[in-house]
């Protein structure tokens, strides 16, 4: 394989033999992967989720957007030679050679049902609803684990102080993946407290801006009630040309 190349240009050019039937004399780098103990060769650069299909894996759950943001594709792996277990999301992280999967479904973690317009705004909230937080020893795993490199344990320990605005920040990007509570060894479930957390800053510490304001004063008033009865009227070519077409903002 040619150096130089972007990793996106080689992950397409180890895909081709899936996406487009390239013959298998044609991909010049080839790994061996397990997968549930039985060994596969595939090529190399593959996603773990494409090189799954390639080996004849077929998902009918737990693959979601495909693309790296939707949390549904959890996995653990371990490399050779390793003793340590990684996880990931698995059509974000590249096969190696040796490489030893475990696919696991999503084990979603027990989630406390609450109505946060009749909860106070203080710390109490989270050991209400999540008491297992005081179990946490700050051993820093659930941040090891976390796909997005979030700063898991920073976001836990805010819970911990009442920082509604520091949990909401820390955790803005958590794609709820699981994979935290997973390996946490005190068994909390940080991606429900972070959610928990968000819900009560968004409602009692986030004010809605002016622009928001305005803007649903005017849906209310029927400002935009003609442009959408057109468009709830075209047709598929229609909307394909009018989204083709659409203002977009500068790169």
């Amino acid at each position: 394989m040619k150096e130089g190349k972007n990793i996106m240009d080689r992950i397409a050019e180890a895909s081709k033999s899936i996406t487009t039937g390239v013959d298998e004399k044609d991909i010049k780098n080839w790994v061996t992967i397990y997968i549930m103990g039985r060994g596969y060769r595939v090529p190399a650069d593959l996603t773990i989720l494409t090189a799954m299909e390639y080996a004849g894996y077929k998902f009918i759950r737990g693959c979601g957007c495909r693309q790296g943001f939707c949390g549904a594709c959890s996995t653990v792996y371990r490399r050779k030679g390793e003793y340590k277990l990684e996880t990931g999301m698995a059509c974000q992280t590249r096969v190696e050679d040796g490489m030893y999967l475990v696919q696991i479904p999503f084990t979603p973690a027990e989630k406390a049902i609450y109505d946060i317009s009749k909860e106070e705004y203080n710390i109490n909230v989270f050991f209400k609803y999540y008491p297992e937080l005081a179990r946490c020893v700050s051993c820093n795993t659930c941040t090891k684990a976390c796909p997005q490199d979030l700063e898991v344990m920073d976001y836990v320990q805010a819970a911990l102080k009442g920082d509604f605005e520091g949990i909401t920040e820390d955790s803005f990007d958590c794609i709820q993946c699981g994979l935290c509570a997973i390996r946490c060894p005190a068994e909390i479930v940080q991606y429900h407290i972070a959610q928990l957390g968000r819900r009560m800053y968004g409602r009692y510490d986030n004010p809605e801006p002016e622009h928001l304001e305005k803007r649903l004063k005017e849906i209310k008033k029927g400002k935009f009630d003609k442009e959408m009865d057109e468009i709830i009227h075209l047709n598929r070519k229609e909307l394909e040309k009018l989204y083709a077409e659409r203002k977009r903002e500068p790169d």
